[in-house]
C-alpha cells in the first residue's frame, strides 16, 4: 500500500478521502493547521498527524521522504475575501516546496469544472492553482467536479437552507445556469481510484453525477425530495453582491464563501468530457438518491465531515494547547458553582450535548440574537450547530464555539469563541470531585483587547449574569 499526503486534512473531502484510505490500508500523513486537531474518535497506527500551515513556508513539519503521492484539497474561500488569488498561489507554491523534498510520484488535486467564459474568483483561483501543480514537473492528476452532494458540503447546506427555510425564492436569472451534481461518495472513489493509476498520471479528467440540471432544478428536485412545494421567481435585478449577503442571513456561510459560490453560478459547470469512464466503471448516484443518501448519513448520525471543520482563527498561537490554558491574568470571568445533588453522569451527559438543536440551556432567544449580530460582523454567526448531537472531539464546531478539549475522563470542556467580539474567549465546564457533593463549575473567560474589550464585557455584563446562571443551573439539573 502506499505512502499518501492529504492537505486540508480537516476539510469536507479531506477526512472523509482519509478514512476511506485507511480501511484500503494505506499509511497516511494528514497535514492540519493546528497541533493537536483531532480527525477521528480512534487512534489509527497508520494516520500520523504533520502540523503545518501553507501560508508560511517556514511552519511545516518535516515529511517522510518516501511519501509517493499527494492529494492537494486545500481551499482558502471560507476566510479569505479580498485577495483569494493571492492567498491560493502563495499556498499552492509553498505546498510545491514541500513535496518536493520528497521523491513523490503524484499530485492530485480536485478543483471545479471550468466550461469557458468569464471565469468567477472562485474558478480563476482553481485553474490558477491547477497551473501552479503542473509546472511544478511533478506529475499530477486533476479531477474537476461541480456541486458536491453530501451531509455536510457547502452546497449541499445552502441548498437545504434555502428549500427548507424558504416557500417563495426570488432568484437571479442565472439560476438557469446548468451544473452536473456528484455524490460526496463517488468523488471519493475517483479520488482513491486515480491514486498512483498509470493511465491517469498527468491526465485531467471531469467527474459529475448522470443528471446535468440547471440550479433552479437542483432546488425544485431537492424540494421534491423533501416534499416540499417551492415557488422560485427569478428576476434580472438580484446582483450577485446583494444575493450573497441574501445568503449569509438565511443560511449558515459566511460572506466570503457565499460570494464566491455565487459567482460561480453564472457560467455552465457540467462535464464535456467523460473519459474517466472508460478507465472506471462506476455507478455515479442521480443527483434525488444523493440527496436522500445524504439526508440518511443525517439521520443515523454519521456525518463525518462538513465543510465547517476546518480552522479558521488567527493570530500566533499555532497550537491547540495555546488555547487550551485558559489565562488567569488580565481576563474578566464569570464563574458559576452549583453544587450537584443527583447523578453526575445526567449533568456531564448535558454539558455534552449543549449547543445546536439542543441549544444553550438559558435564554436561547439571547443567544440567536447574539449569532445575528455577529452575522453583520462578518461572523460564522449560530447557524453551524453541532457535527453530531452527542459527540465531542477537539477540533469541533458548535455553533460560533470551537472544541479545544472534550476529556469525559477528565469531565472537561473547553470551548474557544469564534464569533467576532474585541478579544478572546472561552467557555469552560468541569467537574469538580474534590467536594461533597460535586460541583459543576461553568466559567466564562474573555480576554479584552484594548478599552473597547471591557466596554464590550461589562454592557452585557446584565445578561452575562442572567443566562450563565440560569445555563449552570439548568445543566446541573435545578431548575
Amino acid at each position: 500500500m502506499a505512502k499518501i499526503l492529504v492537505t486540508g486534512a480537516t476539510g469536507f473531502i479531506g477526512k472523509r478521502l482519509i478514512a476511506r484510505l485507511l480501511e484500503n490500508n494505506h499509511e497516511v500523513w494528514a497535514l492540519v493547521r493546528r497541533k493537536g486537531t483531532a480527525l477521528f474518535a480512534k487512534d489509527n497506527p497508520r494516520l500520523h498527524m504533520v502540523w503545518g500551515d501553507l501560508r508560511d513556508e517556514n511552519a511545516m513539519e518535516e515529511l517522510p521522504p518516501d511519501v509517493e503521492a499527494a492529494y492537494y484539497l486545500m481551499h482558502s474561500m471560507g476566510d479569505i475575501a479580498s485577495n483569494l488569488l493571492d492567498v491560493e498561489r502563495k499556498v499552492a507554491e509553498n505546498f510545491v516546496k514541500t513535496v518536493k523534498k520528497t521523491k513523490i510520484k503524484q499530485i492530485i488535486y480536485l478543483g471545479g469544472i471550468i466550461t469557458g467564459g468569464k471565469l468567477s474568483p472562485h474558478l480563476e483561483s482553481r485553474l490558477m492553482v491547477e497551473n501552479i501543480l503542473k509546472e511544478s514537473q511533478i506529475p499530477v492528476t486533476i479531477l474537476r467536479a461541480s456541486i458536491i452532494v453530501g451531509s455536510g458540503s457547502a452546497s449541499f447546506e445552502i441548498i437545504r437552507d434555502l428549500v427548507e427555510k424558504l416557500p417563495i425564492m426570488i432568484a437571479p436569472r442565472w439560476i438557469l445556469s446548468k451544473c452536473q451534481p456528484i455524490a460526496v461518495r463517488d468523488v471519493l472513489f475517483y479520488l482513491q481510484a486515480v491514486v498512483l493509476h498509470p493511465k491517469c498520471i498527468g491526465e485531467l479528467f471531469e467527474i459529475g453525477g448522470p443528471d446535468v440540471l440547471t440550479f433552479k432544478d437542483v432546488l425544485q428536485q431537492f424540494a421534491q425530495v423533501r416534499g416540499l412545494v417551492r415557488y422560485i421567481i427569478t428576476v434580472p435585478v438580484l446582483t450577485p453582491k446583494i444575493a450573497s449577503y441574501w445568503l449569509v442571513f438565511i443560511t449558515s456561510v459566511p460572506f466570503s464563501l457565499a460570494s464566491y459560490l455565487v459567482e460561480s453560478m453564472k457560467t455552465n459547470a457540467y462535464c464535456v468530457d467523460n473519459r474517466i469512464h472508460g478507465l472506471f466503471s462506476h455507478h455515479c448516484l442521480p443527483y434525488k438518491e444523493a440527496i436522500e443518501r445524504a439526508f440518511l448519513k443525517i439521520s443515523l448520525n454519521e456525518v463525518t465531515s462538513t465543510w465547517m471543520d476546518a480552522w479558521s482563527i488567527r493570530g500566533t498561537g499555532q497550537d491547540l494547547q495555546h488555547y487550551i490554558e485558559v489565562p488567569n491574568h488580565g481576563v474578566l470571568e464569570d464563574v458559576q458553582k452549583i453544587p450537584i445533588v443527583g447523578d453526575s453522569t445526567k449533568v456531564l451527559d448535558n454539558v455534552w450535548k449543549i449547543g445546536g438543536s439542543n441549544g444553550w440551556y438559558a435564554l436561547d432567544w439571547a443567544w440567536d440574537l447574539r449569532g445575528l449580530m455577529d452575522k453583520f460582523a462578518g461572523g460564522v454567526g449560530m447557524n453551524r450547530g453541532r457535527r453530531h448531537p452527542t459527540e465531542i472531539m477537539p477540533g469541533d464546531y458548535i455553533d460560533f464555539w470551537r472544541v479545544l478539549k472534550a476529556d469525559r475522563k477528565e469531565e472537561h470542556l473547553i470551548l474557544y469563541a469564534q464569533m467576532k467580539m474585541p478579544g478572546e474567549g472561552w467557555l469552560e465546564f468541569r467537574i469538580d470531585r474534590s467536594q461533597e457533593p460535586p460541583v459543576l463549575v461553568q466559567t466564562a473567560t474573555l480576554r479584552p483587547k484594548g478599552l473597547t474589550g471591557r466596554l464590550y464585557w461589562y454592557m452585557l455584563f446584565p445578561f452575562h449574569y442572567l443566562i450563565f446562571r440560569r445555563m449552570a443551573k439548568t445543566i446541573a439539573g435545578i431548575n
